[in-house]
């Protein structure tokens, strides 16, 4: 997901959206040929997440400037890392700063927050999964970050995958029609190698979503108890995800009922951005007595 076209198109418009004319402070205060180096460090410890897009920050900014990653995705890293050093045009360095770091904030933030969850699972067989609730226009940067967190990817678009939930159950089954059939109907007509997958909220629905030949059923709010029966009735004949109410205090008892996958919205729409900091040394003096 995470190419380079990708990465240069978001965030190039990120650059743009906050410098449409240039960096005023920067062209004022800063001599044109004024040198500087940074350092971008760890202040809290975390999982590292977006070494690309950082790079493409400075790198759009300015060709002349050189970043070099210390770190690399899917590192984990304690207070006081060094995770990358930037050298070059102090002009180029100060106007990246900011969007560079957004970026690897943000992505670190979910890399570190799913790997609290994949810890949480280790040694049981269920997978972390991420959802579609991601920061509009950035979800390839959001879902690299899960897997660098050690997570897997749901479904990447609305395009690329059948799942049926419970507003779309609705809708299907009006005037009566039965679910299975429904279903069948639906396979039937379903382009080679799309999954196919389906929500449940009841334990008695899940007989005929497995006869409508699902991939994935997924056990929407289950209790524990229930998901524990639910894997022993699917008894393999569909992968099983468990979806509602997980969050890190929940997460292991759920995985340890046997399902095979575990979808974690807070991954990408609670994930709060973990603190980096870039320190720049300028390597000439600012005089800013013409300006004031």
């Amino acid at each position: 997901m995470l190419d380079r076209k990708t990465i240069d198109r978001v965030v190039a418009a990120a650059l743009h959206e906050d410098a449409p004319t240039g960096d005023i402070t920067s062209l004022l205060a800063i001599t044109e040929d004024a040198t500087a180096t940074a350092v971008l460090a760890a202040r809290e410890p975390g999982t590292f997440a977006g070494a690309d897009v950082f790079e493409a920050a400075f790198r759009l900014t300015d060709p002349r400037i050189v970043v070099e990653m210390l770190a690399h995705d899917g590192d984990r890293f304690a207070p006081g890392d060094e995770l990358a050093r930037v050298s070059g045009p102090a002009r180029g360095i100060l106007t990246a700063e900011r969007i560079g770091l957004n970026f690897t904030q943000r992505m670190s933030g979910i890399a570190t927050l799913t790997a609290e969850y994949a810890d949480a699972v280790a040694g049981t067989k269920a997978t972390i999964l991420d959802t579609r609730k991601t920061t509009p226009t950035l979800r390839a940067f959001e879902r690299h970050a899960v897997v660098c967190g050690g997570g897997t990817n749901h479904r990447l678009n609305l395009s690329t995958a059948f799942m049926a939930k419970d507003n779309h159950l609705a809708v299907l089954l009006a005037g009566g029609k039965d679910l299975t059939t429904e279903l069948r109907r639906v396979k039937s007509e379903l382009p080679a190698g799309v999954t196919f997958e389906v929500e449940v909220d009841r334990l008695d629905q899940i007989e005929p979503v497995i006869a409508g030949g699902v991939d994935i059923i997924m056990l929407d709010n289950f209790s524990l108890a229930d998901l524990a029966t639910g894997v022993t009735q699917v008894a393999g004949r569909a992968v099983v995800e468990a979806s509602g109410g997980v969050n890190l205090q929940t997460v292991r008892a759920i995985a340890e009922t046997g399902v095979d996958v575990i979808s974690v919205g807070a991954l990408t729409h609670s994930a709060r951005a973990l603190d980096l900091g870039l320190d720049v040394s300028i390597d000439v003096s600012i005089d800013l007595s013409n300006n004031l």
